[in-house]
């Protein structure tokens, strides 16, 4: 048997399956059967929380007046850009921008400093 002929034989045969799955097999198969009576682990019937809040209201422990989105941050190769919403007594969005250096900066004491910084800006 020459070499390309044992190469070629020890290779499983994947039949232009994608993943490479032999011929005659499944890459992903049908999940196990469940027992009787059992809802199959990861079902919708067994990861269901067992109450949801009514459509248009805020679930539990939300502050109803707390801004939809807190910060936005966009990063990149060198640096983080993040954007800290602040309310304001007039009909107006304004946010504060920051910028970063990804080497030297500090992301979660950048967020926190931002936080106080918008808290403590006055907009009249």
């Amino acid at each position: 048997m020459t070499a390309r002929a044992a190469h070629r034989s020890a290779a499983p045969e994947t039949g232009g399956r994608p993943g490479g799955a032999p011929a005659g097999t499944h890459a992903a198969g049908p999940p196990a059967p469940s027992p009787q009576g059992a809802a199959p682990t990861g079902s919708p019937a067994s990861t269901a929380p067992a109450a949801l809040p009514a459509a248009g209201t805020l679930p539990v422990g939300v502050d109803p007046k707390a801004p939809p989105v807190e910060d936005v941050i966009v990063t990149t190769r060198t640096g983080y850009h993040v954007l800290r919403f602040v309310e304001t007594t007039f009909d107006s969005s304004v946010f504060l921008h920051l910028w970063l250096d990804r080497s030297t900066g500090n992301l979660a004491l950048a967020r926190l400093r931002m936080r106080e910084l918008a808290e403590r800006l006055v907009l009249v």
